[in-house]
């Protein structure tokens, strides 16, 4: 079987990095993807926009930490990972973010606008996995998670 994600997007909003109680970095990055779909009956071409959680760990977490802003721009590889948990209210919620496992700087976007495109650059190696007490336990809300 196979999970894995491949996207090329824009960084919406500054990183958000924490340090878990062990000690290991990790980074929650909100990705945006644009697709361009051609409407024939109008004659115009319309731009539909997904947004994506993204979780880097570690090493990719600290080149988050150093480089990655708003506005730039990312090629992520990973898989979709679904997390559930209870609301305050008694709800059961859900949420499918992305668990990189590689990241590639690709620029701002406004430098690939005047350059033309900059070549990709391998920041950090694939990261292994995550031991289970490394990982995060589901929040009552994912606006809430501690990062």
């Amino acid at each position: 079987m196979v999970n894995k994600v491949i996207l090329v997007g824009n960084v919406g909003i500054d990183p958000e990095v924490r340090t878990t109680e062990s000690g290991v970095k990790v980074a929650r990055v909100r990705l945006a993807t644009t697709e361009r779909i051609y409407d024939r009956q109008n004659n115009e071409t319309k731009e539909l926009t997904e947004w994506h959680t993204i979780t880097l760990w570690r090493g990719l977490a600290d080149v988050v930490d150093r480089y990655v802003r708003k506005g730039s721009q990312l090629y992520i590889e990973g898989r979709l990972r679904t997390r559930e948990w209870v609301d305050k209210d008694n709800i059961k919620r859900y949420t499918t973010e992305i668990m990189a496992d590689e990241m590639k700087l690709l620029g701002r976007r406004s430098d690939n606008m005047q350059q033309g495109g900059a070549s990709a650059e391998r920041m950090a190696a694939p990261q292994p996995k995550p031991a289970a007490a490394e990982v995060p336990a589901a929040a009552d809300d994912p606006d809430d998670l501690p990062f």
